[in-house]
């Protein structure tokens, strides 16, 4: 017997969306950087993710996190908006953190921060010389654990960073981190992961779709990764 309802025709298998925030600002009107700790969601930012709510509207969810960060609260708010659930804080799925620019070598910078994740599976390599990557992946994939062990739901709904979501989705392919590179990660996309638990432990990992962008299904236009997109600006700066 599990310690929830099983996805139809199955015997052990519940359901989580991965998505990532709506779009950010995380420059002032002057192009000098915000603290991305408390930066909001922009009004492109919502109508993304109300795009992402309206197709994942017939989803049954039991539970809906976020980090707890402001972007990916109102992320998971905006999706949670009428069905009677509380939004659930859980700081294991916090973005991964760059270190100090200004200590990183100028012609370092753009493998540092735009693709900083293609070196993730040499040892000790840090992002942006901040977070160890493997740390943060034992971190995230511990949080996930938790709650795929969690009795008393299906469907949850995951808001989290594109750092964090990269990290959980090589981890369910099962490439580990010498994928961490390939998963990108679009502003408000959502990826759907199943998980086989028994006895609370995952016994296999499906991934049923990634990145799904309801607005722009075909990616039209969207060319740039999410990290060019959020760390370009700041290299411009120098």
């Amino acid at each position: 017997m599990t310690a929830f309802t099983p996805l139809a025709g199955t015997a052990a298998r519940r359901r989580v969306v991965l998505m990532r925030h709506g779009h950010v600002s995380y420059y002032d009107p002057a192009g000098q950087p915000l603290n991305p700790k408390t930066a909001p969601l922009t009004d492109e930012g919502r109508a993304q993710v109300r795009a992402a709510a309206e197709a994942l509207r017939d989803v049954p969810f039991g539970r809906i996190v976020c980090s707890g960060l402001p972007r990916t609260r109102e992320t998971a708010e905006i999706v949670a908006d009428g069905r009677g659930l509380a939004v659930e804080d859980d700081p294991g799925f916090l973005e991964i953190r760059a270190g100090r620019y200004r200590l990183i070598p100028k012609e370092e910078r753009t493998a540092a921060y735009l693709y900083g994740f293609d070196g993730a599976h040499l040892p000790g390599a840090r992002f942006a010389g901040g977070d160890v990557i493997a740390e943060v992946r034992a971190r995230v994939v511990a949080a996930l654990e938790r709650w795929l062990a969690e009795p008393d739901w299906t469907h949850l709904l995951l808001a989290a960073h594109d750092g964090v979501n990269r990290l959980l989705l090589s981890w369910a392919c099962g490439a580990g981190l010498s994928a961490v590179g390939s998963f990108d990660q679009d502003y408000a996309a959502f990826s759907v992961l199943d998980f086989d638990v028994e006895e609370g432990r995952v016994t296999r990992r499906i991934l049923k779709a990634v990145n799904v962008t309801p607005g722009n299904l075909s990616k039209v236009g969207r060319h740039e990764t999410g990290m060019e997109q959020v760390f370009r600006p700041l290299l411009a700066l120098d």
